[in-house]
């Protein structure tokens, strides 16, 4: 009697382990494939970029700089992107992508702005459909985000939950990371409207 109750706790114990063990591996899941989604628009982001710049180079030819920034920061975004593919939820590739991502932003802002100079470029077609995707995708990028904060938040509160937290520590699942906004504190403040 006693060893069978010794047993059942045992197999209960057993049991509980490879319960939370399981719930740990599809929190992570959820939030490594929410990255995916984020990482397919990101993806698409990056590819319309160095359309944008063949059609703002024919009308800014004096902004080169501008127009320079712009590649650079790209390329930057590109591999940092690339490297927190390879483990989303690492917080120095998230605090690299959201770094990145912040230049990129910035730069095309600038390169937005100076268009507003050109009203033979603001006028383009091909212009105003690139900006028109890059807004669609920049809406995208932000939903993506949202659904991966989210996911990440589920597994953090999951793996430092008694009992999860002894079973995380066991087989070493780490804590994940946000990927933050990309805006300044200035981009969210709200703008002053005077009359």
């Amino acid at each position: 009697m006693t060893l069978t109750i010794i047993l059942g706790v045992i197999v209960a114990c057993v049991l509980l382990i490879i319960s939370l063990y399981n719930q740990l591996v599809t929190h992570r899941n959820r939030y490594k494939n929410a990255f995916s989604q984020i990482d397919v628009q990101l993806k698409r982001r990056y590819d319309l970029i160095p359309n944008l710049v063949e059609v703002v180079k024919k009308y800014m030819q004096h902004e080169r700089e501008t127009l320079e920034a712009v590649v650079k920061a790209r390329n930057s975004a590109v591999t940092a992107s690339q490297a927190a593919s390879g483990d989303p939820g690492d917080p120095g590739a998230m605090k690299s992508l959201a770094s990145a991502e912040a230049a990129l932003t910035g730069a095309l802002g600038r390169l937005f702005a100076l268009s507003e100079n050109y009203p033979d470029l603001k006028a383009n077609q091909n212009m105003m459909q690139l900006q028109e995707e890059l807004a669609t995708t920049e809406n995208r990028i932000a939903f993506s985000r949202q659904a991966f904060n989210d996911a990440v938040m589920g597994y953090n509160i999951a793996r430092e939950k008694f009992p999860g937290n002894i079973i995380a520590g066991m087989f070493n699942f780490k804590e994940a990371q946000l990927l933050e906004s990309t805006e300044s504190s200035e981009e969210r403040k709200a703008p002053k409207v005077t009359f």
